[in-house]
């Protein structure tokens, strides 16, 4: 079936947001938004703006999707647009400290006054409160806190800081995003607008549900590296292969297991295969399979057993992550002005998404942005040289 423009502009489309431009979490979430057809306008620092670097794809695909005006918020013309920018906005989404934007005079408040129906979003780690609100952290420090980092790791040893997946990006920037949306959906249907407090902590403990569960079920044990999911069933856990690569394991089904054991033989001559039901058992498991999947490459492997139910897969580096075969087959990802880049997901049957513009410079569309709210050419060039925009 063909796909018109209006379809390949995404479920968001019509929908414009002002994302006050910061790291990580809140450029994400600004990330979702675009691909998923909203209008995000990213308001960069007048000070990073470099016109010799216009019209060429800027290196940070987080900001992938969106135009970019570069402004000084300190000032009061660079103020007076982003108020302007917000009154014909949705949504805003910011990730300063809490108070910052007040400060500035572009809290929700002095937004509101602009535009009652505006979706105001706030992305910090700690939240708008608390007794570690005023203070800085990290990912790691975040992740740490809700009892997540705990969890991740080998029995006996150090947690492992889980990338910044888990808190930034997992717990921060994608539920900003759902929250943004879920706004906006209560404004489309007469609602006024209102503000989102997403804060990292909040995020990842709500990730964390099912562990609670496990927990209060008696089926979690406290300490890491010794239960289901954690990599303490010997079902359930990385491999290293003859070639030094690795496969991943998650038999976790009586059948899957069962198939598994078909298709690779196990044990070899020697071992024994004992109850992989009983705890007690798991560590000679364990070393039967190590022994087991030694004696061929990944690849070897992934021949063998990635076309059945056993559940196994290649662990794949950052490089071959886009050239495995089903990967190509579904697009997962794309390339983009010689960048190659996750596509966007998920996916909708009726308003395809695409990733419809490479991440903007800082100030790349400054004139084009103003001109489309009303700024006619003196006006910019005035706040220009007062070095209210670049």
């Amino acid at each position: 079936m063909a796909v018109t423009a209006e379809q390949a502009a995404g479920p968001l489309a019509g929908v414009r947001v002002v994302e006050l431009a910061g790291i990580g979490p809140g450029p994400f979430a600004a990330m979702m938004l675009a691909d998923l057809g909203a209008d995000v306008i990213r308001v960069d620092r007048v000070t990073d703006v470099d016109p010799s670097a216009f019209g060429t794809a800027h290196p940070d695909l987080l900001n992938r999707g969106r135009r970019s005006v570069g402004v000084d918020l300190k000032s009061a013309g660079g103020r007076e647009v982003v108020l302007a920018l917000v009154d014909g906005a949705d949504a805003l989404i910011e990730g300063f400290r809490p108070g910052v934007t007040e400060r500035l005079g572009l809290g929700p408040a002095d937004c509101h006054r602009v535009n009652p129906k505006l979706v105001y979003g706030r992305m910090t780690g700690w939240g708008q409160g608390g007794p570690s609100a005023p203070y800085a952290g990290h990912d790691i420090d975040y992740v740490a806190l809700t009892g997540a980092l705990h969890g991740i790791g080998r029995a006996g040893e150090r947690p492992v800081p889980p990338l910044n997946l888990l808190g930034d990006f997992g717990g921060g920037g994608m539920m900003l995003a759902l929250g943004v949306v879920a706004a906006l959906y209560a404004v489309r249907g007469g609602g006024t607008g209102q503000v989102i407090d997403a804060a990292i902590v909040d995020g990842v403990a709500v990730l964390g549900t099912q562990i609670h569960a496990l927990r209060g079920l008696g089926l979690w044990q406290d300490p890491r590296g010794v239960n289901l999911l954690d990599g303490g069933a010997p079902f359930y856990d990385t491999y290293e292969c003859a070639d030094g690569r690795h496969v991943a394991v998650g038999a976790l089904e009586p059948r899957f297991y069962e198939e598994l054991v078909r298709r690779t033989g196990f044990p070899l001559p020697g071992d024994e295969a004992p109850d992989r039901t009983d705890p007690a058992n798991w560590p000679a498991l364990r070393a039967a399979w190590a022994r087991l999947f030694r004696t061929r490459t990944r690849d070897e492997w992934a021949a063998l057993l990635t076309a059945s139910d056993a559940c196994v897969a290649p662990v794949l580096d950052w490089a071959e992550a886009p050239e495995h075969p089903h990967l190509t087959a579904r697009d997962t990802f794309v390339v983009r002005d010689g960048m190659v880049q996750p596509a966007p997901a998920p996916r909708f049957s009726g308003t395809p998404t695409s990733v419809r513009r490479p991440p903007p410079w800082p100030g790349e569309h400054t004139d084009e942005v103003l001109g489309e709210i009303g700024y006619d050419p003196d006006r910019v060039a005035a706040l220009r040289a007062d070095g209210a925009v670049g």
